[in-house]
């Protein structure tokens, strides 16, 4: 509807300067017959707080920065109920990495991290991590993790990873 309405008030203003153009309308007039849809304030004020209450109520994130070879991957994870259907992310052709936050969207019953070096057979686990609450409440990422390097395989390959938490409510 609104946007009709905007329609309509371009075709208006085109026609109106067209008119004025062939001298055949006033100024004065179009300054009074120009009347652009206005947002009152108890509408401003019910928007900014809609907008407010999204940014506050967001959901837990999970993200993770996995480094192999030089190049980092970020790979974030929100709460889920079933963690098992989950895949792991390929990091390099060399490990696999998988970041997993069971829990609803106020609540984080566990968070559980797994890395596995990419073996022929199939891939093999070579750390699993779990976290349980309480977590810090906050808004602003901090560090859950701190960077753990990981080695593994023939040559001892080194898999870099450091974990932030934010959006968790108190």
């Amino acid at each position: 509807m609104a946007f009709i309405y905007y329609v309509t008030q371009v075709q208006w203003a085109l026609r109106f300067s067209i008119a004025q153009q062939q001298g055949s309308v006033p100024v004065r007039r179009k300054i009074r017959a120009m009347n652009y849809p206005r947002l009152n304030p108890v509408a401003a004020l019910g928007l900014a707080s809609l907008l407010l209450h999204h940014a506050v109520s967001a959901a837990p994130l999970l993200r993770c920065d996995v480094t192999y070879a030089g190049t980092t991957h970020v790979i974030e994870a929100t709460p889920v109920a079933d963690p098992y259907p989950l895949p792991s992310v390929d990091i390099g052709g060399r490990f696999r990495f998988k970041a997993v936050m069971v829990g609803g969207s106020t609540q984080i019953d566990r968070i559980l991290l797994y890395a596995y070096l990419d073996a022929r057979m199939q891939p093999i686990l070579i750390q699993e991590a779990k976290y349980l609450p309480p977590f810090k409440a906050s808004a602003t990422p901090y560090p859950l993790t701190g960077e753990q390097h990981l080695y593994a395989g023939p040559v001892e390959r080194e898999l870099i990873y450091s974990c932030t938490l934010e959006g968790v409510q108190p």
